[in-house]
């Protein structure tokens, strides 16, 4: 699921980008700007998206972890 939302998160800026150029070539401020939300919402979304995975893989790390302790694999006196 990450990566399907990492690609849409992409598209939007993407999207966004076309926007802002189409704004700029034609004079339309509100289209250019409205490309430039659509930047900065994709970007803050996959930032989320990069953050949520990353704890994931943490909380995933420290299970790990806890089920290595518990069946005899660590070393103890």
């Amino acid at each position: 699921m990450g990566v399907f939302d990492k690609a849409k998160h992409q598209a939007q800026q993407w999207t966004g980008k076309a926007k802002e150029a189409a704004g700029n070539a034609t004079g339309n401020d509100e289209l250019k700007n409205a490309g430039k939300r659509d930047q900065v919402e994709g970007q803050v979304k996959e930032t989320g998206q990069d953050v949520k995975d990353k704890a994931a893989g943490a909380v995933q790390d420290v299970q790990d972890k806890f089920k290595g302790s518990g069946d005899g694999e660590s070393s103890g006196s």
